[in-house]
């Protein structure tokens, strides 16, 4: 399994970054697009590291967040055939509370109108090629993570904590065990980890790739998060995007196996 970071948020190897995240994957002969940033700067970085989005066939979208999401109509201009996978009952609804108003952090509106004959709903835990899953949240309780960050969906005048129902796990089967990527982790690192266990017993995690959402998270938890993480026993962890520098900096002090991610940053797992 290959995985390239064609957005982050540090710009790198001369390719230009911003807040959001897009991973070009190759996987067993297929290749996925996990994301597509915040604007249509994935499609002008690939296009730099020779990727070629024509050549995607499953596209999938982690959750329902605009810097995840708003380089989708990018992406259907540069390929005409595959399909764009999200979690069932993904609505334009996810909002921002930042102590005075509510801000609109959603897919951009439009969007799953403009291009509903290329999109599909999954439901429950999918095989989307051989060896590639998508996984749903099955932790109770998420809409406690949701109001704590500020996180809601808003439906008219009513609105309620963000569970995550629309955020989703791509599970990728290697030679060396479970790859995992989680583009934002909302329903919480730990939580993830346990689900894919849960749902692939007896199979081992050996990657853990993606943002962990802690650039607001008090350093005593990102440290227990490291040691947590550091007797996991996953072999391979890379993260940026949402981390945020200074969660880093504290997870590398816990973890030997950590690495930053930037754009254009190529990851391999046997």
């Amino acid at each position: 399994m290959r995985a390239t970071v064609l957005v982050d948020n540090i710009a790198a190897d001369g390719l230009c970054g911003e807040w959001g995240l897009s991973l070009y994957i190759e996987h067993r002969g297929h290749v996925l697009l996990l994301d597509t940033g915040a604007s249509a700067l994935f499609a002008e970085n690939a296009a730099a590291l020779g990727r070629e989005l024509s050549a995607v066939e499953y596209g999938v979208l982690s959750h329902a967040h605009y810097d995840h999401a708003d380089g989708m109509d990018a992406f259907f201009a540069a390929n005409d055939r595959a399909s764009f996978w999200l979690r069932a009952g993904t609505k334009e609804n996810c909002f921002g509370y930042h102590g005075e108003s509510f801000d609109y952090i959603g897919i951009r509106p439009g969007t799953l109108r403009r291009f509903r004959d290329r999109i599909e709903f999954v439901s429950g835990t999918r095989e989307l090629c051989p060896g590639a899953w998508l996984l749903p949240h099955s932790t109770p309780g998420l809409d406690r993570i949701g109001e704590r960050a500020g996180m809601y969906v808003v439906s008219g005048s009513s609105r309620r904590p963000d569970d995550f129902a629309h955020e989703q796990t791509l599970v990728l089967e290697t030679e060396s065990g479970l790859a995992v990527l989680s583009s934002c982790s909302h329903g919480g690192v730990t939580n993830i980890l346990r689900e894919v266990r849960q749902a692939f017993p007896g199979k081992r995690v050996c990657s853990l790739i993606g943002g962990f959402h802690l650039y607001e998270t008090p350093p005593e938890e990102i440290t227990a998060l490291g040691r947590d993480l550091r007797g996991d026993g996953v072999e391979h962890i890379v993260t940026g995007h949402c981390t945020g520098q200074e969660a880093y900096e504290l997870l590398s002090r816990e973890l030997v196996n950590v690495r930053q991610m930037r754009t254009g940053l190529t990851v391999d797992i046997p």
